[in-house]
């Protein structure tokens, strides 16, 4: 095999000059802005906290690779759009993965194999997720060292296709394919939960127990926090509106139309009819009432949405416990929950949560909770270091192309890792300040010789 360090590669020429291409640039990296969350991760400790969440059964005078390597080099390279193990058998020698599983990049030192990383996630046991599920609160709750007044949290189901034999393999009739049923919480943009479900399961399936875990955990350390929870339809359930009314918590839940429920609405239905037929334009009247489903276990209050536009009448409900106008509950606070499917694309499509393709069910809750962290610290870059930038409401497949994948060249010397990023970077303003916001001080003056 020949050196393609000893040859060239002549392209069609741009005349005068001649256009040529070589091996010969040194060691480089695409993903210089993994310096960016290497200091993130540094500041939330969210590695460290993950590393002390799973044992390590290894023996230790065999371990080549820490835990908290691993942790480190998935994460970051998840953030970094690398969605599978087998992108690691490239990724072993990447410099900047490299530093930030904690070795100095020299080609010598290569990082975890895709089988290494692979025995990671199939030794992850059902203890073991719960308490990497409590990493991502405690990483919530030490992101406000102010106590929040008010709390809303958004429930929400999504469908998570799979194509092989996995465990808890199911078909989906809605989503017409075999899926998973991943539940998630969000309070804003921040991600508290990340729970991976078979699909032959009601969509609000252990979210009363979810709920009282996080309520349980949020107001150990908040005791004065108002708590309100938002979900759509699939999660209005009495038990699940009972506890919350024994607790103190507020709701606010979608509620599917029935004959019932249109009877009651009759007035605002007839009003939203009359007035679109006087001005020709599409209306919507608000109105409440009690209402008990034959298994509720007392009445409560629900709220109309009764529109009429050139499509017909499109009445909708929710239900409610907490006080406030029917128009300001459903257009302020329940349709306000539309911003979680947004967090939840930018887990699937850009952080690959649905990369569930192991063969274990446990397995594929770790894959999901591991992409959870990728999010978790990506938010914690957002939240910390891009307000008020162009970047301050991007989403993650957006900061990934603008700050994190940006080329450079590296350098190792005995004192010193330089990484000499592109010269022609287009976003090298909104870097610097990123980095001042991080590190709290200015870019230091350039040093020759590296």
């Amino acid at each position: 095999m020949s050196d393609c360090n000893s040859i060239t590669l002549p392209f069609s020429s741009l005349e005068p000059r001649a256009i040529v291409a070589d091996f010969r640039g040194g060691r480089l990296t695409t993903d210089s802005g993994a310096l960016l969350l290497r200091q993130v991760a540094e500041q939330t400790g969210l590695c460290g906290a993950l590393d002390a969440a799973i044992s390590d059964p290894r023996d230790p005078r065999f371990i080549v690779h820490p835990q908290r390597a691993l942790i480190a080099q998935r994460i970051t390279a998840i953030a970094l759009g690398y969605e599978d193990l087998n992108d690691h058998q490239a990724l072993r020698d990447d410099p900047i993965l490299q530093l930030v599983a904690g070795k100095v990049p020299e080609p010598d030192a290569p990082l975890a194999s895709p089988p290494t990383l692979c025995r990671l996630e199939n030794r992850i046991d059902r203890r073991t997720l719960g308490r990497i599920a409590e990493v991502l609160v405690d990483q919530f709750l030490a992101a406000h060292p102010t106590p929040p007044e008010h709390l809303i949290l958004d429930f929400d189901a999504t469908d998570d296709r799979i194509h092989g034999q996995q465990e808890g393999r199911f078909f989906h009739g809605y989503y017409d394919h075999h899926c998973y049923l991943p539940l998630y919480v969000f309070c804003g943009d921040e991600l508290l939960t990340a729970y991976l479900r078979p699909s032959n399961i009601d969509a609000a399936k252990h979210s009363r127990a979810v709920l009282k875990l996080l309520v349980g955990k949020l107001r150990a350390a908040w005791p004065g926090v108002r708590i309100t929870i938002r979900a759509d339809s699939g999660f209005c359930r009495w038990r699940l509106m009972r506890w919350c009314d024994s607790r103190g918590i507020g709701y606010v839940l979608g509620l599917a139309k029935n004959p019932a429920l249109l009877r009651a609405a009759a007035d605002e239905i007839a009003r939203a009819e009359r007035q679109f037929l006087s001005a020709g334009e599409p209306q919507r009247v608000f109105g409440s009432f009690g209402y008990a489903a034959g298994t509720w276990d007392r009445p409560r209050r629900v709220i109309v949405k009764a529109e009429r536009n050139a499509q017909g009448p499109n009445p909708r409900f929710i239900v409610a416990n907490v006080p406030g106008d029917p128009r300001e509950l459903y257009e302020g606070v329940y349709c306000q929950r539309g911003e979680m499917e947004n967090r939840i694309k930018e887990q699937q499509l850009d952080l690959f949560a649905d990369r569930t393709s192991c063969h274990r069910f446990l397995a594929n809750q770790f894959r999901l909770l591991l992409s959870s962290a990728a999010y978790v610290l990506v938010q914690a870059l957002r939240r910390t270091a891009l307000a008020g930038t162009a970047l301050a409401e991007a989403q993650v497949g957006t900061i990934r192309l603008r700050l994190l994948k940006v080329a450079s060249r590296v350098v190792v010397s005995a004192r010193r890792v330089v990484f000499h990023l592109a010269s022609s970077y287009p976003y090298r303003d909104i870097f610097r300040e990123v980095y001042e916001r991080l590190t709290g001080r200015p870019p230091a003056a350039a040093v020759d010789g590296t």
